[in-house]
Formats: structure tokens, C-alpha cells, sequence
């Protein structure tokens, strides 16, 4: 199954920087919808829809704001949570993590993990499979992008990061403004306009927040910086 991932990612997926996040090249689909008929058809598996073929905004803004604040992560040991391209594991190991775990359910995505990483000459542990009713595993960084997307994946998320902070982990999201983050759980730490694919957000610009898991519920803020 790795060797077929791997080609599968290369065929279907072409080399290209994130629109927001310039410095890190990706195997990005050039066209979203026929790689996504594509693993309903002939290559159709138990596995999820090609997450990982796309640089989703909420992954973007959360590398965006690693690479340009590498304190939080730099000397630390990192998971990515729902990693899909790689893209927010990369930001950490470029921004000078110790250690960097990837994670996700689909083989495909970890697939593109590695070929990804190696693009950018960053080293990141991959890892298959569904960790939300575990722990961090030692992470003293959590990272998490665009995960909040349905109302059972966020209640099941949401008590993962309450597991790993009650740990010592400091717990760190990008979203969308999506319609099922707990937000009241959160505090903001900033905002960027990201460019995303028109085929998968019917826009071409999102507005996107980086948050911090707050120590208690209704401690969220303002945040302590914007940027479009």
C-alpha cells in the first residue's frame, strides 16, 4: 500500500507553494473535483475524501502563524493532528521543532507526508490511524487545522485537546470560521485572509483565526494581533 500511495499522490497531485504559505511547497490537485470523483471510482477505498490533495485555510494560517512565531513550537516536541498535506507539520519542523509527529487516518495522506516533507527537506514522523480517543503521546505542541467541520468530529476533537492540554500541552487550531468550533473554549491569537480553491469554499478568499486553547471555558479575547 506505501508504494501505491506514493504514486498515486504523484500522479494526481502536482508540486506548488501554498498560496499563503509561499515558503513550503506542496503535491497540491490541480483540479479538486475530478480527484475527488477519482477516490469515489476507481482507486474507491474506506479511506476519507483526498484531504490532503489541498492546502484548506485553516492549515494555512495556522503554518503562516508558526513559521512567523517558531517560539511556540522551536526545542518542542509537535503533533499535528488531521495532518492531511503536512503542511502545519512542516511549518513546526521548519520553525525549528524538536520533534514532529503527523497524523491521520488515511494512508494516502500520510503518503503525501512524506513526499512533501522531503520536498522541503524537513524531517516528520508519520503516523496512520485514529488517535481522538487517546492522548498527545508526550506532545508538548498540539497543532490542529480545519478540523472543526462537522458536529461529531468537533465534539470528539474538542475532548482530545482538552486531554493534551490537561497534560501540559499547549493546544493551537486554524479555523475557518466554521460553523461547529466551540469558540467559547478558545482565546484568538490572529486573523489572516487566506486564498483557498473556489471549487471546495464557493469564494477565493477566507477569513481565518488562529486560536489557542484557553485554560477555562469563556476565556476567549480579542487576540493580540490581526493580519489580512
Amino acid at each position: 500500500m506505501p508504494d501505491t500511495s506514493t504514486a498515486f499522490v504523484r500522479a494526481y497531485a502536482r508540486l506548488a507553494p501554498a498560496a499563503h504559505v509561499p515558503e513550503i511547497q506542496l503535491h497540491q490537485a490541480d483540479e479538486p473535483i475530478g480527484l475527488w470523483e477519482l477516490t469515489e471510482g476507481e482507486f474507491r477505498s474506506e479511506q476519507p475524501p483526498p484531504f490532503w490533495a489541498f492546502a484548506w485555510a485553516g492549515g494555512q494560517a495556522l503554518a503562516r502563524y508558526v513559521l512567523d512565531h517558531p517560539e511556540f513550537v522551536a526545542g518542542r516536541r509537535v503533533l499535528d493532528l488531521a495532518a492531511g498535506s503536512g503542511l502545519v507539520a512542516i511549518a513546526a519542523a521548519k520553525a525549528g521543532a524538536a520533534q514532529v509527529r503527523a497524523v491521520d487516518v488515511d494512508p494516502i495522506a500520510l503518503a503525501a507526508v512524506a513526499l512533501n516533507a522531503d520536498a522541503n527537506g524537513v524531517t516528520v514522523t508519520g503516523s496512520v490511524g485514529d488517535i481522538l480517543d487517546g492522548d498527545a503521546d508526550g506532545a508538548e505542541v498540539v497543532l490542529a487545522g480545519d478540523v472543526f467541520y462537522s458536529q461529531a468530529m468537533a465534539n470528539r476533537v474538542l475532548r482530545f485537546l482538552l486531554r493534551a492540554a490537561k497534560s501540559g500541552a499547549r493546544v493551537i487550531v486554524g479555523d475557518p470560521d466554521r460553523a461547529f468550533l466551540p469558540r467559547e473554549r478558545f482565546r484568538m491569537l490572529t486573523a489572516y485572509d487566506v486564498p483557498v480553491p473556489f471549487a471546495l469554499e464557493s469564494v477565493e478568499v477566507k477569513h481565518t483565526t488562529v486560536w489557542e486553547l484557553a485554560s477555562r471555558p469563556g476565556a476567549a479575547t480579542n487576540g493580540d494581533q490581526a493580519a489580512g
